[in-house]
């Protein structure tokens, strides 16, 4: 069953800021309205690839909400990513029928600032290591929008790899593999000297990289952050690669102005 990248979700405090700073950083942004709960609302940043960022903010308290983040207490960055599929109910039916739960379709909107209404349909998993899925039942392009707000100053095209960090990547690598079919080609392995083990699947024109602390060592950068992560905000997005054909704009970009997103610019 076909599923590629839908969405990258990053949750902020101020959106109106986050607009404003990841402007400043070369990409377009869009304004994308209200969800119909009302309990939050977006802005986009829409990829050639026709992949996208989505910024979020809380208009009110909603514990029940997966994303809520009680007190600020994890604070600005990565909540989730989507995957695409054709059929969220014939998606959730083939991935139960290999051992991996999801809940739904649930049914899911938002009204855009010109008032146009968006509906879709989630898939929600039952542990963070995995994508949630989101099934569009009004065309896509509503969603997020084609044509020149899709180009941005800074060169940014796609998504070229996104890394996840899990705790158990064994558990990992056997739920993606019944997520997305047993076919699925994995190379996997251990990072020499940076006391980490990881887990690289295609995932159309993006690489999905599992990443799991394995070791004690103390000089490694990556492990301490995939521990600060695993110990704050749990299992998810750990950090994006995003593609450019000029290696001019090629750099990591400043979590402050990402607002504690791990993005980094890539010549490809």
């Amino acid at each position: 069953m076909s599923l590629s990248l839908d969405h990258i979700v990053i949750r902020v405090k101020d959106l109106e800021r986050t607009i404003a700073d990841f402007h400043s950083l070369g990409f377009t942004v869009q304004r994308g309205g209200t969800h119909a709960d009302g309990a939050t609302h977006n802005a986009l940043i829409g990829l050639a690839d026709g992949s996208y960022f989505e910024l979020i903010a809380f208009l009110q308290d909603a514990p029940q909400h997966r994303w809520w983040d009680a007190g600020d207490r994890v604070g600005d960055g990565f909540a989730d990513f989507a995957l695409l599929p054709r059929s969220v109910a014939a998606t959730i039916e083939a991935a139960q029928g290999r051992g991996v739960r999801y809940e739904g379709p649930i049914d899911g909107g938002r009204i855009r600032p010109d008032g146009a209404r968006l509906a879709w349909q989630i898939g929600k998993p039952a542990t963070p290591d995995l994508p949630f899925l989101c099934g569009d039942l009004t065309p896509r392009d509503l969603r997020v929008a084609p044509g020149e707000v899709r180009t941005h100053r800074n060169g940014v095209l796609g998504v070229s790899s996104l890394s996840i960090a899990v705790r158990d990547l064994p558990a990992s690598v056997a739920r993606y593999r019944a997520l997305l079919g047993d076919s699925l080609e994995v190379n996997a392995g251990n990072l020499a000297g940076y006391g980490v083990a990881f887990a690289s699947l295609p995932l159309g024109e993006t690489t999905v990289t599992l990443l799991a602390p394995s070791g004690d060592d103390a000089r490694s950068t990556l492990a301490h952050d995939l521990r600060e992560q695993l110990a704050t905000r749990g299992e998810g997005v750990f950090g994006v690669t995003l593609r450019t054909q000029d290696k001019a704009f090629a750099r990591a970009l400043p979590l402050e102005g990402t607002h504690g997103a791990r993005l980094e610019i890539v010549a490809t």
